[in-house]
């Protein structure tokens, strides 16, 4: 249920050729820290939105790979160890941050981003169509939660993903997430203290 298909861009639209140009960097074995610095001419904004979208498709597709293991009864509170516990709070149903297990964290979580994904006025996709004033604060939530998405992964489920062989594509996601949002100042130093 956690699982959503993937977000694509148009094409022939300027945040196809951005996204291309950002797939085009990380396939080809360059470095991640310069992959990531905002290419030149090119608006901040819309290079944040192409990889938003691209962090949920493939955070969503790590968390899916984990989330038969990821139950109520396995994982009763949605947590990074004992130290960090990560509460829900959307302002709608949950007004006040709520503890819940994790899988309904992570669905209340998939459904959150890709709402604001899909809202054409925070995201619009046509051409000349200006985001708001707000978008850059709303990636940043969207992003520090995406990035809770990893450390529960990594500090609960990361023995299956040894088992599946598949942590290199789940650290080189990582990387590439960790340079981002580090690079733009996108999340808070202290919310990346878990990792």
């Amino acid at each position: 249920k956690t699982f959503r298909p993937k977000r694509k861009f148009e094409p022939g639209t300027q945040r196809f050729e951005l996204h291309k140009r950002a797939q085009a960097s990380l396939n080809s074995g360059v470095d991640l820290k310069a992959a990531v610095q905002l290419p030149s001419g090119e608006e901040q904004n819309d290079w944040v939105a192409v990889h938003v979208v691209d962090f949920f498709n493939r955070i969503n597709l790590i968390y899916g790979t984990i989330c038969e293991f990821c139950t109520e009864r396995t994982c009763p509170v949605m947590s990074g160890g004992p130290k960090y516990e990560y509460r829900w709070q959307d302002d709608m149903k949950y007004k006040k941050p709520t503890a819940l297990p994790a899988p309904q964290y992570m669905n209340l979580l998939m459904d959150w981003i890709e709402m604001q994904i899909n809202n054409e006025d925070i995201f619009p996709t046509n051409v000349g169509v200006p985001f708001p004033k707000n978008f850059l604060q709303i990636c940043k939530k969207i992003l520090c939660r995406l990035f809770r998405v990893f450390v529960h992964v990594y500090i609960h489920h990361f023995d299956r993903i040894l088992l599946m062989g598949a942590e290199a594509h789940v650290n080189t996601c990582y990387k590439h997430f960790y340079y981002f949002v580090t690079e733009l100042n996108l999340i808070d130093r202290r919310e990346l203290e878990p990792l």
